[in-house]
């Protein structure tokens, strides 16, 4: 299950990941968070779906017992995020949770004005792994580095620091889970960015942990399957295939 932003260009959010997890032989089932109006290259506006309106979609497709995880994308603020993450694992015990971070768009828009660091590990504590870029990484912690912020993170959940906005390791990314370390190197030299590539690459994992993958292997394989749809097109869209 995506619950995600409707991004009518398709590039990102909830039609992204829907796309993702049907190349990768899994049945998608997607929640809508927010309308968005924008482009791959422009962001608009944004109109949030309430937390009630969310769930309503959401309760009939989290009685299916073969439902075992979910990713989430954007939301309105910290507050509607903890208090949808906590239903779903009520509606849905054991069910495990990919967070996308999206705090700002890569179109430039920002999400989330101010980081309640308290509350965000509040959340991070109810999660399976979170997926910030290095800037996201930053916001979060309050730190000034990266990959310490990413360790500091990791103390509530596994974290997969990515390697997008690494200025000393453009493409590489991190897993952290507790005490080990785990760098994935990037496996293609000639790729262009994306709109909604983050959106990919959470959902792809989501997808592999589905087919049984251990988090290691659903990371790497996330991670090559979101590098060829880098590679795809010189221009801000890319083509999802295996």
């Amino acid at each position: 299950m995506s619950f995600a932003g409707l991004d009518p260009s398709g590039g990102a959010g909830l039609l992204a990941d829907i796309k993702t997890f049907e190349q990768h032989r899994v049945s998608g089932l997607g929640v809508c968070t927010a309308i968005t109006v924008q482009t791959p290259e422009q962001f608009v506006s944004v109109e949030w779906l309430p937390v009630t309106h969310i769930l309503a979609q959401a309760k009939p497709l989290l009685c299916n017992p073969q439902l075992k995880h979910c990713k989430i994308g954007i939301m309105a603020d910290i507050q509607s995020l903890l208090e949808l993450v906590r239903q779903v694992k009520q509606l849905s015990p054991g069910i495990r949770i990919i967070l996308d971070p999206v705090l700002k768009a890569s179109a430039g828009h920002t999400f989330h004005g101010s980081i309640q660091q308290q509350a965000w590990q509040e959340l991070l504590s109810e999660i399976y792994l979170l997926t910030p870029n290095y800037d996201e990484a930053l916001m979060l912690s309050g730190l000034t580095d990266g990959e310490a912020a990413a360790r500091q993170l990791s103390a509530w959940c596994a974290v997969l620091l990515k390697g997008g906005h690494r200025k000393n390791k453009p493409g590489y990314d991190t897993l952290y889970t507790g005490d080990i370390i785990h760098t994935f190197k990037p496996c293609l030299e000639k790729v262009f960015p994306k709109h909604g590539s983050g959106c990919v690459l959470s959902a792809a994992i989501t997808a592999g942990l589905a087919h049984g993958q251990s988090l290691h292997d659903a990371c790497a394989n996330g991670k090559a399957y979101t590098e060829k749809l880098l590679a795809s097109h010189s221009s801000l869209t890319g083509y999802h295939y295996i």
